[in-house]
Parts: structure tokens; C-alpha cells; sequence
């Protein structure tokens, strides 16, 4: 299944990157120790006007908060290392001469080298990332819900009434693994620069994954190596720049932006090729149709219901209140009981 993301990594990147987190493990590691060994280790910050005589006390709590700290080290390293993106905020590209243009590009590539129609982005699914993310329960996928709905505020903040049209010119690679259409240069890209670390600020504050380590490079990918990794078993290693020199400098139209998508990654696709999208926020002044405004209502109806039935659940979860349950279903059983000893048969009676 294809992950997008700001770019593909090739294999000796990849190595790179480990060999710096050992590195960077060492290097922690050892700088933890050294300070054990430091005069100002076992001194609490409390007692450090003039005091040289620690007491015993102040030295095992020392202790003990550079143990908890390397512990908190160790949780963190190892979450973050567990951090595997499965969501994601899209903005679609819906302009048809944009699409057109790329299907265009796309042909002509493949007319040079069949083996690479099946490293092509499919119909539908052409989008620009603003965030990645993991969400791994529906719970987080609730709360990752709710963040994209306190998110528009900030985006109408920060577009200020204005409406964000994204250009698109040329073509480039991310170290000749994944072919993208550029996006061309103007303020137009502070905005979204703007938008998407807002995106990402918010989605943090609620105790999501979300980010990467490298700086967001926004970009339309068509095309990605590892869509098809027997490609490198028939020698096709790279993307060769000869196979889209003719569309370097090709302006491929603008993207008014109207709406952002929180999508899977994992997720059956729609029948029109774009992403499972979970729920949607309508940006910008771009007219809006009927549907695109039953959708934000739906969405919103069904953040408050889950909201609602997650309190529910919560309730009846507590001790106390099962507690009572189990005293008023007792109660009724007894009345009953008691009402059916009192009843009398009167057609036995008038017998």
C-alpha cells in the first residue's frame, strides 16, 4: 500500500540514519554517565548557596531523579522508534487541468519504460501531505478528528480572509526514488508552511504522533520506486531525468484550496481512487456544494455522539454505579416477587 509522505528514502539514507540514532544513543548514554562523575551531580539545587556538605538524603533522591530521567529517555527513544505512520491530512487536487497534465506526464514516461506504470500515482488519489501521523485505535482517530476541527480556526487565522491558490510548475525527484510536480515559488508557501505547522502543533497538543524529523517540503507526487519493488531486481535503480526533461518548466495550472482530509493510509481506497477519508474541514471562499456542507454537519454530529457514548461507557465502568444497578435490579426483583405472593386467583376463588 502506498504511504504518502513527504518523500521516499533509498536504502543508504536509510543506514545513515540509523548509524546516526546509534550515534546519537552513545552519545546521550555516555553524557548521562559523565555527569554521575561531575562535583555538582549529587547537589540539590536547593542547598546550593554556600552548602558543600550534601546530605545522604539529597544524594539518593539525585540518585533517583537521574534514574527516572534515563527511564524517561529510554520510553521516549523507544516510542518514537515505534512511530509508524498510518494517517495523514491531504488536500485533494481537484483541478482537472492539473490531473490532466500529470496523466500527460505520466504516458510519457511510460511510453520510454513500461516496467514504470506500476511505480504511478493512480487516478484519484493525487494530493498534497500536510501531516503524518499514527493513530492506532478509534478512540485516537476521534481525538485526531477533533484536532482537524480545532485546526480550521487557526487556518482562517492565518489566511486572513484570503484565498489559498497553490501553482504548480516543473518536476524534481527525492533522490531519483520519487518523481513530484513542483510547487511553484510565492507567499502562497509561508501560508501553507504556516498551516501545516499549525497542523502540527495542534494534533501534539493532543497527545498524537504526528510529524517528521525532516523540515516539510510540500509537493504532488506521480510517481514512487517503491510502489514496485521487483522494479530494482530488473535494474530500473532510479528515476532517469531523461524521461521527464520535457516537462521541467511545464506549468501544470493552480489548486484553489477549499478542503483538508484526515485519511488512511491502510484503508480500502474510494471507488474514485482517493484515500478512506475519516473527516474533512472546508477552507477558503471557493463555493461549496450541498454535500461538502452535509459532510462537516455529519462529521461533527459524530465526534459529539462518540464523545457522548465514550462518557457513557466511562459511567457505567464505575464501580459505584454498577453498584447501584445491581442494588435497583435486586429491588425489582424483590417487589415483584413480592406483588406476585400477594396476587389472588379470583377465578379460583369464584370456583
Amino acid at each position: 500500500m502506498e504511504r504518502p509522505g513527504a518523500g521516499g528514502i533509498n536504502s543508504s539514507e536509510c543506514e545513515n540514519v540509523s548509524r546516526e540514532e546509534e550515534t546519537s544513543e552513545e552519545f546521550e548514554a555516555n553524557a548521562m554517565d559523565s555527569l554521575t562523575d561531575m562535583p555538582f551531580a549529587t547537589i540539590d539545587i536547593k542547598d546550593d548557596c554556600g552548602i558543600t556538605d550534601v546530605p545522604h538524603t539529597n544524594w539518593e533522591r539525585s540518585k533517583e531523579n537521574e534514574r527516572i530521567s534515563k527511564d524517561q529517555i529510554k520510553k521516549r527513544k523507544k516510542k518514537q522508534k515505534d512511530y509508524q505512520p498510518n494517517y495523514f491530512l491531504s488536500i485533494p487536487i481537484t483541478n482537472k487541468e492539473i490531473t490532466r497534465g500529470i496523466k500527460i506526464l505520466q504516458n510519457a514516461i511510460i511510453q520510454q519504460d513500461k516496467q514504470l506504470a506500476k511505480a504511478m500515482t493512480s487516478d484519484g488519489s493525487f494530493h498534497i501531505t500536510l501531516l503524518v501521523m499514527q493513530l492506532l485505535s478509534e478512540d485516537e482517530v476521534n481525538i485526531g478528528i477533533g484536532a482537524l476541527l480545532e485546526l480550521k480556526p487557526f487556518i482562517e487565522e492565518i489566511l486572513q480572509g484570503k484565498q489559498l491558490i497553490l501553482p504548480f510548475q516543473g518536476i524534481d525527484t527525492f533522490g531519483n526514488q520519487v518523481g513530484f510536480v513542483k510547487l511553484a515559488e510565492g507567499d502562497h508557501v509561508n501560508s501553507l508552511l504556516e498551516i501545516a505547522e499549525a497542523a502540527k502543533r495542534t494534533f501534539q497538543e493532543k497527545g498524537i504522533l504526528a510529524g517528521e524529523n525532516r523540515s516539510f517540503k510540500p509537493h504532488l507526487t506521480f510517481m514512487k520506486l517503491s510502489k514496485a519493488p521487483w522494479l530494482r531486481k530488473k535494474g530500473v535503480k532510479k528515476i532517469d531525468p531523461e524521461f521527464y526533461e520535457k516537462f521541467i518548466g511545464h506549468r501544470f495550472g493552480e489548486e484553489m484550496v477549499h478542503r483538508i482530509d484526515l485519511c488512511s493510509m491502510l484503508k480500502k481506497k474510494q471507488s474514485n481512487g482517493y484515500y478512506h477519508c475519516e473527516s474533512s474541514v472546508v477552507i477558503g471562499k471557493k463555493p461549496i456544494g450541498l454535500r461538502d456542507l452535509i459532510n462537516e454537519a455529519l462529521h461533527r454530529e459524530r465526534m459529539s455522539l462518540k464523545s457522548k457514548v465514550k462518557q457513557i461507557k466511562e459511567l457505567l465502568l464505575k464501580p459505584d454505579t454498577q453498584a447501584r444497578i445491581r442494588r435497583e435490579l435486586f429491588e425489582g426483583r424483590s417487589v415483584n416477587n413480592s406483588n406476585q405472593g400477594n396476587q389472588v386467583d379470583f377465578s379460583v376463588t369464584l370456583t
